[in-house]
């Protein structure tokens, strides 16, 4: 398996570890953050980083895979946070994290494909 992947997954389980044992005590708003890291993740060990990008589509399977887990990351950490603090109505510094795995991930994915169309 490719290591930047590997790489990836073990930045996501520190953030996600991080998040459970520091600051949100449930596994589903750790696991939506941690997936949100292994995406970003992988596009910072695989490309350069930057920003924006146009359409997003990988050939190399490895790459989608990396955008595939960020992106059930995404759509599935808003449910989390929402589902965990609707209850109780307060913010935690658990959000900014988050967010700024969400901008870590759409970054790096917009240079990848960047990258991708200029070696075609």
């Amino acid at each position: 398996m490719d290591g930047d992947i590997l790489r990836a997954v073990l930045c996501g389980l520190l953030v996600g570890l991080g998040i459970y044992w520091l600051l949100v005590p449930d596994w589903f708003v750790a696991a939506s953050t941690a997936t949100v890291y292994v995406g970003a993740g992988y596009f910072y060990f695989a490309f350069d980083t930057s920003l924006f990008g146009s359409d997003i589509h990988f050939t190399d399977r490895t790459d989608s895979l990396g955008y595939a887990i960020g992106s059930f990351g995404l759509s599935t950490s808003l449910i989390a946070f929402a589902d965990y603090y609707g209850e109780q109505g307060t913010a935690s510094f658990s959000i900014v994290v988050l967010l700024f795995g969400v901008i870590a991930f759409l970054t790096f994915v917009s240079k990848a494909q960047q990258q991708t169309e200029h070696t075609r």
